[in-house]
Formats: C-alpha cells, sequence, structure tokens
C-alpha cells in the first residue's frame, strides 16, 4: 500500500532501478485514462540513455553550481518503487534561490496520498538543507489531477502558456505553478 511506503534519498545504486521503473511509468503517458504527464508524443514516451546519463551526472553535481539535482524515492513493502520526487537547479541565471519539481506515482500507487508525501519530503528539504525559496514546476494543462494535487500542496498557478507544444496532432497548454517553502 502507498501510505506505507519508504520515501528516502536516492543513492546512485538506485539509479538503474529507477530508469527501469521511470521508462515503465511513462508507458502510462496519454494512455487510457490516464492524461498525457510528460511533453513527449505517446509512441515516444521513453527516458533514453542520453537522458538517463545527463541525469546522473545531475545527480553528483554540487547544490548550488549549474546543473545540479536531488532525487527521492518511495519504496513499497516489496522494495518496488512506488513513486519518485526529484528538485533540479532551474536553467535560468540569477535563480539559485528556486528549483524546478518533477515527480511521478507508479500506477497501482495512485490516488492514496504518496504524492502529497513525496512533495512534503522535497519541501522541507528545498526550506531546510538546501536554503531555497522557491519551488517551481511546469505541468500540461490536461493533467487535471496534477493540478489538483499541486493546488492541496500549497503551490499556487502563475500562468499558462497556451498551444505550448503540438503532440499526436493535439495543442496541448503548458501551466506554470510555484510554491514559497521559505520566508524571506
Amino acid at each position: 500500500m502507498a501510505g506505507d511506503a519508504v520515501i528516502r534519498a536516492a543513492a546512485s545504486e538506485d539509479l538503474d532501478a529507477f530508469f527501469a521503473y521511470l521508462n515503465d511509468h511513462l508507458r502510462d503517458n496519454g494512455s487510457g485514462a490516464t492524461a498525457l504527464f510528460m511533453p513527449m508524443a505517446r509512441a515516444a514516451s521513453r527516458f533514453g540513455p542520453e537522458r538517463e546519463s545527463a541525469f546522473r551526472s545531475a545527480t553528483t553535481t554540487a547544490l548550488g553550481q549549474p546543473g545540479w539535482r536531488r532525487l527521492w524515492l518511495a519504496f513499497d513493502a516489496q522494495g518496488g518503487i512506488a513513486g519518485h520526487i526529484d528538485l533540479r537547479a532551474r536553467p535560468e541565471g540569477a535563480c539559485a534561490h528556486r528549483a524546478l519539481l518533477g515527480m511521478g506515482v507508479q500506477r497501482d500507487a495512485r490516488k492514496q496520498g504518496l504524492g502529497a508525501r513525496l512533495i512534503d519530503v522535497a519541501a522541507i528539504w528545498a526550506a531546510g538543507e538546501a536554503g531555497l525559496d522557491w519551488i517551481d514546476l511546469e505541468v500540461l494543462s490536461v493533467n487535471v489531477p496534477a493540478r489538483e494535487l499541486y493546488a492541496r500542496c500549497g503551490f499556487v498557478r502563475t500562468g499558462e502558456m497556451a498551444d505550448m507544444f503540438r503532440i499526436d496532432g493535439e495543442a496541448l497548454a503548458y501551466t506554470f505553478m510555484s510554491r514559497k517553502v521559505r520566508k524571506l
């Protein structure tokens, strides 16, 4: 059950299992009743070797340096990955006080509170150890369940870009949200 999942910072030895989980997770992107949650064509929903390599490198980049990333994993009772969340440096200069969020929950663990727990772990780390002031995220506007989760967790909609993506012949908007995690 997802409510019993143990959440911890990922170690380098977790990354192979994480990428296998992530590619399985991406198979759900826009399939069946699941909203499109990644801005990529359904048939191309995969985390390839080049992206894996860049992700691995970013997890060892020092906090505060361009391109840093931190990853937390939720493990179910059988030791499988039930969900993940990562925070990463914003690509723009002069934004060291902010991070971008990415996350996902395995299909059988959704709607059980795990997403909110993952966000709490990342927000506590961001405000404390990392000394960040804001967490930002970008979400496909059609992904209503994700937008609702983020709003329940204190994220505020800061904008929307209409027709940001054209995926599988569909024009898709992108919603921008932010959460203040530390008082100035």
